[in-house]
């Protein structure tokens, strides 16, 4: 822990909050906090920290990174605040009018963030990450390990930048910057590991999950998909079944990786047999 720097939550206001922790504002500087859900290991925060900071020096628009925090029980990250910033879910879900045109500058950003190359010398592997996931044992149950091995050995290793956690509610814009945020997670590799989690959390299909985490309605997810999606391929909506087809398979293998790094437990049997059908 010597890395980390005690704050006092009483400088900070609430700010919101995500499927891995809560977000504070610091009431006279222009920083936020992020701390993670009790749970979440001093190294977990450490490797998240290090990935944003290599992310904003290769380029990635990004907020920047400033240092790692603790509040004496949770641990976390500060970054630059941006202020009068909106997430793009949260423009949807407020102006939900505009939903076309946040969907397909969605799909832009995505475009031009798989189009950087990666430093490869440091920048993870995602498909390398996935490996040492399904290698430790407990992590997830030994048939659908077996099953996601056989497939990793097909997955190219492409050097394009990776999110990590692609989705609307980790891109902000303050109205003249696009950022990417919550890219702890940044690795490169196939777009398919972005793409399928693009298309994964537009398939939940629990009203109130969709709320907490997006602040949209699953109808709306939905939509979203069908707007960004054609944009991001360059194909017309009848054409994208061949492509949500390619991406079942990333998403099964990273479903159970993101499932243990948010609640710190292997993905149930049932779950896993659903996955199985994927890959």
């Amino acid at each position: 822990m010597d890395k980390y720097e005690n704050i006092n939550l009483s400088d900070y206001t609430y700010s919101g909050e995500g499927g891995q922790g809560i977000a504070y504002t610091h009431k006279s500087e222009k920083r936020l906090a992020k701390l993670f859900n009790p749970g979440f290991s001093a190294d977990f925060a450490i490797k998240e920290f290090e990935m944003a900071r290599v992310a904003f020096e290769l380029g990635v628009p990004t907020p920047q990174p400033y240092r790692l925090i603790t509040d004496g029980e949770r641990v976390g990250t500060e970054y630059e605040l941006v202020e009068n910033k909106r997430s793009f879910c949260r423009i949807i879900s407020e102006q939900p009018e505009r939903m076309e045109e946040i969907s397909l500058r969605f799909a832009d950003a995505c475009r031009k963030l798989h189009a950087m190359k990666a430093d490869t010398s440091r920048v993870p592997s995602m498909k390398a990450r996935m490996q040492a996931f399904y290698a430790q044992e407990g992590n997830a149950p030994l048939f659908l390990v077996e099953k996601v091995n056989e497939f990793l050995k097909q997955v190219p290793d492409t050097p394009a930048c990776l999110h990590g956690d692609m989705q609307i509610g980790n891109i902000i814009t303050d109205g003249k910057r696009t950022l990417w945020i919550d890219i702890g997670q940044f690795a490169y590799g196939a777009p398919e590991w972005d793409l399928s989690l693009c298309w994964r959390v537009t398939q939940i299909q629990d009203a109130g999950m969709t709320d907490h985490l997006f602040h949209l309605t699953p109808e709306q997810m939905n939509r979203h998909w069908t707007l960004f999606a054609p944009a991001y391929y360059a194909v017309s909506p009848e054409e994208l079944a061949p492509q949500v087809r390619k991406l079942l398979p990333y998403a099964a293998v990273k479903s159970a990786y993101m499932y243990h790094l948010t609640y710190h437990k292997p993905i149930d049997e049932e779950k896993a047999q659903r996955l199985v059908q994927m890959l």
